[in-house]
């Protein structure tokens, strides 16, 4: 049985992963590329290979890919929370089961996302480049205390998230049509328009499915506070780009912390803004949470087996 890893880190950090696939009996084959494949390389590593089963990225995989795989793929186990990058529709279609690891990345990605508020307000990037530049400035920041936060998606990460601002007594809205039951009694629930115009903090924890495609553009950031940051540590695509360069040249908000990009590595315009702080992707990468990832993404194939 031979095993596809196409994530581009997967063992790097830790061993056990790759001895628990070893100790099963499975053979695998690591991403050659150690980077985010195109899904033309995927295609070509498919047909070199002919896996059993296929542990992912977050690389595209449309009907194009999925097709070359039917033959020889049995499952594709998502290394990761968001599978908006696989057409779901098509794989069960072609009976390909699909597995995710949704618990591993909750808590690096809402600690991520702290740590991106508290820069911003903070400015501690700021300060930090300002004093490797031959200067040192004291910016003036601003408490996180009694903010009002606006999370939109409140599934697992964006409750980890109101867990973690609770000691800061931020008043925190959540926008999230498909939650049923109330979670965590420090989260209000509102309407999306209402929780733009007043959140201090504006912070996406949704896929990137079609619907959500620039959820946040021209017309939404004109509604944000003029002191108000947005914060992307989700999906790429969700942020019109374009638009938010607008917004931070006219000061129409007062900045923005992205981990993810439409087109990454990013290489854009956002890098020349003091008031951005931008990071590599880098949500769920936490060396306990992404072992935990991984070895959750090996337990989905012995769990079929």
């Amino acid at each position: 049985m031979k095993v596809l890893i196409t994530t581009s880190s997967f063992g790097k950090n830790d061993s056990k992963p790759l001895d628990k696939m070893t100790n099963s009996g499975l053979d695998y084959i690591l991403n050659p590329y150690k980077r985010k494949l195109t899904e033309d390389e995927l295609i070509e590593l498919i047909k070199e290979h002919k896996p059993d089963y296929l542990i992912a990225g977050t690389e595209k995989m449309t009907s194009k890919a999925l097709d070359v795989m039917k033959p020889y793929v049995k499952m594709i186990s998502r290394c990761g929370i968001g599978m908006d990058g696989i057409d779901l529709g098509y794989a069960k279609q072609i009976n390909i089961p699909v597995t995710n690891t949704p618990d591993a990345p909750t808590m690096p990605v809402a600690e991520l996302t702290l740590g991106v508020m508290l820069d911003l307000l903070r400015k501690i990037t700021f300060s930090d480049k300002s004093i490797r530049n031959g200067c040192f400035e004291k910016p003036m920041g601003n408490l996180l205390y009694k903010k009002t936060v606006g999370i939109i998606g409140c599934g697992r990460i964006g409750q980890h998230l109101a867990k973690l601002l609770a000691p800061f007594e931020c008043e925190i809205l959540s926008y999230d049509p498909y939650i049923k039951n109330r979670p965590l009694i420090n989260i209000k629930f509102d309407v999306f328009e209402h929780i733009v115009k007043q959140a201090d903090i504006l912070t996406l924890h949704i896929p990137g499915t079609p619907e959500n495609k620039y959820i946040i553009n021209k017309d939404v950031l004109s509604k944000m506070k003029p002191t108000a940051y947005l914060l992307n540590i989700s999906r790429g695509g969700l942020v019109n780009e374009q638009d938010l360069l607008e917004a931070l040249k006219n000061k129409t908000i007062a900045g923005a912390g992205l981990d993810c990009y439409e087109e990454e590595p990013y290489t854009g315009e956002l890098i020349n803004f003091d008031n951005v702080v931008l990071t590599s992707h880098i949500g769920s990468y936490a060396k306990e949470a992404r072992l935990r990832q991984e070895i959750d993404s090996v337990k989905n194939i012995l769990e079929v087996l």
